[in-house]
């Protein structure tokens, strides 16, 4: 993966969700969720509207038959005009009741969707601008459970929860109004588990609780990211005969959830439990009998009115039974929302007001300091020069400094302090378009799209003509694999064929001399690669572009021999700088580098002849036995 292809994506995430327009500055963190909801306050208010007109006329049916029954039970003859019309309002309200709440559920669907497209792409925006140091800190399976089931947890706050709570209020208000007006005295009775309900909910948000709920959630995360690591990972380490130490993170974390699990529950399950007998119809209906028994019984309250009672007191726990069943989803959301924000406060390496263009592409790096953590310096102070034209060598041993030094080119971070300057100008200075017109990047570890062939190398330009693309495939040597593929160039990567390493390093270099930018940073691009494509790499990179300012991380001695420079990082300082024959004869620290490398080199090299040797040796003793046992069945035959 190049900067180009970084470059792009931060430049379409920078794009608002709905417009062409460039994005905003982050917005404050109390106001992230708000500022993304509201464009949408007309469809809450809107599925709102429709739930409390559908609840409204739910209430219809019920009234029919309350009004039905008082009609039957009192004395007199019976009114078959008021009759039918008690009927046909009942059925009406039905009709209505169906067609409103339907269209509230639709459109509180329609509104999660466009919702959750909104905070996808925000936090795709948000990711794609963040520092990669921010990044780098966050394992894969957090990021993943952030976009995917963090921006689905607020699925039941918007798809559900206004029109839901909606209802349970509209109703239970209406049916108090109609009941207080039948008998005050016994919609009092009616109320009594409704307020022992909401006595135990404070119990709930006690800070055991919360703790419990915070350690369930934590609990969750890990096995997440573990889940993922110990997929991810376990073929290297079975490999290596790991396997039972590759599975012990996961069941550590397993075993955590567990428990926190349990205490949650254990601590959460009697409240829960209390609440719903409380709110349960059994135990309504038996306190509206016992109530309305002894108001019958001693005279002041008709039998006939007691029906309403039983009919609607039911439908007064709704408000808190909703509150009891949602509990669990609402505060999901909320903690959902609460990372989503979190990740939205993150602050995007800052655009400066007034770009400056770079003025030819010579990299200077002055007295660059730089820290992921305060006060633990991973580079200190780094002073170097890349002419245009040359080709710089970084090398060092390992933890030196080296990754972090070279991704400092293409401004994935910031210095602490010093600067890094391209053209004579401060990156800081450079818009991120003009700064990745000029920088491409090579990792390491190649990351490819689920794309063709040919859009993978055209990433960072996407508009290149056919012919150009195929021409930068044989520069990075990898053109003849491309052809070998089930459609060439039209293979989509991971469903067509897959690649290896070294292959994906050479397509990723493909991208990179396409992109022909005058600055190329190489993170031990070509690793995998080998000899002979190295040299065809280093070739391509020559003459393709005589005046490109080229900085690879270097371990092999070829590429080192042919650097025009060499930098000896070491415990994040330029040790040594200079041309390699020169360093060599200095005999310092570059030239026991080489010597260790030399040395190592010549010891594979050694036991690969050996190998060679004892295998050669094999296969002419076999050969020799097949022969003699092929000149006795000969000479059996004779005889």
């Amino acid at each position: 993966m190049t900067t180009n292809e970084l470059a792009e994506a931060r430049h379409q995430f920078t794009r608002s969700p709905d417009d062409a327009r460039p994005a905003q500055e982050p917005l404050p963190r109390e106001r992230g969720l708000a500022a993304a909801l509201r464009p949408y306050a007309a469809g809450f208010a809107a599925v709102v509207g429709l739930q409390v007109i559908g609840a409204a006329a739910g209430l219809a049916p019920l009234l029919a038959v309350v009004e039905l029954g008082r009609a039957l039970l009192a004395p007199g003859p019976i009114d078959p005009g008021h009759v039918r019309f008690v009927v046909v309002a009942g059925a009406a309200g039905l009709f209505v009741k169906l067609l409103f709440t339907a269209a509230s559920a639709g459109f509180g669907h329609l509104l999660d969707g466009r919702v959750q497209l909104t905070l996808r792409r925000r936090l795709a925006a948000r990711l794609g601008r963040v520092p990669i140091g921010w990044l780098s800190r966050r394992r894969s399976g957090e990021l993943a459970k952030l976009v995917g089931e963090d921006v689905g947890a607020v699925h039941p706050f918007i798809a559900h929860t206004p029109g839901e709570l909606a209802s349970a209020f509209v109703v239970p208000l209406i049916s108090l109004v109609y009941l207080f007006a039948v008998d005050w005295r016994l919609t009092l009775i009616t109320l009594i588990p409704v307020v022992t309900a909401l006595a135990l909910v404070p119990l709930m948000m006690t800070p055991a609780r919360l703790r419990e709920q915070a350690d369930f959630d934590a609990a969750m995360a890990r096995i997440g990211s573990s889940a993922v690591e110990f997929v991810q990972g376990i073929a290297v380490v079975k490999a290596f005969g790991g396997g039972e130490r590759a599975h012990r993170a996961f069941r550590d974390a397993a075993d955590d959830f567990v428990g926190a699990f349990r205490r949650w529950v254990h601590g959460i399950s009697p409240i829960a439990a209390g609440m719903q007998l409380a709110l349960s119809p059994p135990f309504v209906l038996l306190i509206v009998l016992i109530g309305g028994a002894a108001l019958i019984t001693g005279g002041g309250m008709p039998p006939a009115d007691l029906l309403p009672f039983l009919l609607l007191g039911i439908g007064l726990t709704a408000p808190v039974a909703a509150l009891g069943h949602g509990f669990d989803e609402l505060q999901a959301a909320r903690r959902a929302v609460g990372r989503i924000r979190d990740v939205l406060a993150v602050p995007p390496l800052p655009e400066p007001a007034n770009p400056v263009a770079p003025h030819g592409h010579r990299v200077e790096l002055r007295g660059v300091r730089f820290a992921y953590e305060p006060g633990h310096d991973v580079l200190c102070g780094v002073d170097l020069t890349l002419e245009p034209g040359t080709v710089t060598a970084l090398v060092g041993p390992s933890g030196g400094g080296k990754s972090t030094l070279v991704q400092l080119l293409p401004r994935f971070a910031d210095p602490t302090s010093g600067s890094v300057r391209l053209g004579g100008v401060d990156l800081r200075e450079l818009s991120s378009r003009e700064l990745y017109r000029h920088v491409s990047f090579v990792f390491q570890d190649v990351r490819l799209l689920r794309a063709s062939v040919a859009d993978n190398i055209a990433l960072a330009a996407p508009d290149a003509h056919p012919d150009e693309v195929v021409r930068a495939a044989r520069l990075a040597n990898i053109h003849d694999r491309i052809l070998e593929l089930p459609r060439g160039y039209d293979t989509v990567i991971g469903e067509d064929a897959r690649l290896s390493g070294g292959e994906a390093q050479r397509l990723a270099l493909a991208r990179a001399l396409l992109a022909d930018t005058p600055v190329l940073v190489l993170d031990e691009a070509t690793s995998f690669a080998d000899p002979a494509t190295e040299q065809a790499v280093r070739r391509a990179l020559s003459t393709q572009r005589p005046d490109r300012t080229v900085l690879v991380i270097a371990h092999r001695l070829e590429t080192v021999a042919g650097a025009d420079a060499v930098a000896v990082l070491e415990d994040g300082v330029i040790v040594e700088h200079g041309r390699p024959g020169e360093l060599l004869a200095a005999d310092g620290r570059f030239a026991a580098l080489w010597r260790t490398r030399h040395a190592a080199d010549s010891a594979e090299s050694g036991e690969a002849a050996a190998e060679a040797t004892e295998a050669t040796e094999a296969t002419e003793a076999a050969a020799a036995t097949v022969a003699a046992v092929a000149a006795e069945v000969e000479e059996g035959e004779r005889l």
